[in-house]
Order: C-alpha cells, then sequence, then structure tokens
C-alpha cells in the first residue's frame, strides 16, 4: 500500500512507520531543493537526525541524472527521502531527470517517501498556491505547476511560524476558494499518507 510521510522539519516519528532496524535499510536521500540557497541548515539538520535515527543513507543529485540513473539507484530502495528548500526547483530537477515519471510506481510497490518541505509540497496535484511562499523564477525551465499527484492534497508546511504567517493567510485566502484542499502543519507536525487516507501526527 502506498505510503507517504511528509513533514515541516520535524522527521523523529519516521523510524516509527518501519517493522526493520533502520540501519538495515537502504535510504536514498536527495538534498537538491536547497541549490538556490546560500545557507542549506535545513538539510544538514535532516542529515543529522537521519543519522540519530539508525539510517544510513546514500546521498543523490537529481541533475544531470537520467532515469535510467535513477531507476537502477532506486529498484530495491526502501525509503527515499526529499529534503526541502525551493518547491519550483526541486519539481523542475524531478522533472529533468525523470524521477516523476517512474515515483508513482515505486510508491505503489512499497518505497516509503518522506519528504520534508519542499519535499512533501511537490507530493500533491498542484504546487502553484507555494508560489506565495517559494520563489518560481528559480526554475525558469518547470513548464507546468503540476505536482506529482502521490496525494490529493496541498501541503503548507511551517503554518504558525511568524515569519510565513501573512503569506500562509494569503495562500488560504486566495486558494480556499479555488478547489485546492490545503493542509497547513506545523514544524511540529507532520502527515502520514496511507492510501487515500492521511491524518495529521
Amino acid at each position: 500500500m502506498k505510503r507517504l510521510f511528509l513533514t515541516s522539519i520535524k522527521i523523529d516519528l519516521l523510524a516509527s512507520l518501519i517493522s526493520s532496524d533502520p540501519c538495515r535499510l537502504k535510504v536514498v536521500f536527495i538534498p537538491t531543493a536547497a541549490d538556490p540557497y546560500e545557507d542549506k541548515w535545513f538539510v544538514e539538520a535532516d542529515r543529522k537526525k537521519l543519522n540519530e535515527l539508525g539510517f544510513k543513507f546514500i546521498e543523490l543529485d537529481l541533475k544531470d541524472k537520467t532515469k535510467e540513473n535513477l531507476e537502477l539507484i532506486l529498484q530495491d530502495a526502501n525509503i527515499l527521502y526529499v529534503a526541502g528548500g525551493n518547491s519550483f526547483y526541486l519539481l523542475q530537477k524531478m522533472r529533468e531527470s525523470g524521477l516523476d515519471k517512474i515515483l508513482p510506481d515505486l510508491v505503489d510497490n512499497g518505497l516509503l517517501y518522506s519528504g520534508s518541505s519542499a519535499g512533501a509540497v511537490v507530493t500533491g496535484p498542484t504546487i502553484e498556491p507555494v508560489s506565495l511562499l517559494d520563489d518560481p523564477l528559480k526554475a525558469p525551465e518547470l513548464k507546468s505547476f503540476d505536482g506529482l499527484n502521490l496525494v490529493n492534497f496541498l501541503v503548507l508546511p511551517h503554518y504558525g511560524n511568524k515569519k510565513y504567517s501573512e503569506k500562509h493567510q494569503n495562500i488560504i485566502k486566495n486558494y480556499s476558494n479555488k478547489g485546492f484542499d490545503l493542509v497547513p502543519i506545523t514544524d511540529e507536525q507532520s502527515i502520514i499518507a496511507e492510501g487515500d487516507n492521511y491524518k495529521i501526527v
């Protein structure tokens, strides 16, 4: 059954979703979304927390990768962890590499997708509303804001963080009546999605 773990930044509950010793699993870590940022502290925080939770992981930069490269790397992976950054840049690199094409089947066949911030945002049907949070100009080659459609809702990360308060309210005001299922989560919350159902924890 399709399973996803989506969060703003807190990933402590990830280990609770697996039945094996974390160190026995193949975890692939994608830091690519942070490329547009000079300070990538949030990616380093993810690396540190994964290590603390007992996961051993390999890093995968989507730049200059092909669909065939990714199929080889991910064919026996247990968890794909996609770190935060710019949602538009991340989606552009997912499309250019072909990851967007192979992910649905991988997730349907048991790969646990874990996304933090931008890594969570791209899983929905569209990333259009987060243009008020992330700069779309960081992805000049992105022709469509359609998301991965792994879930049928749009994650709004970092809800309640004063830094983004006005932007969050504008997103909710502008998009709630346009058929978008917006799911805000704070920096202390995560979403566990299984099949077509999800819960905030």
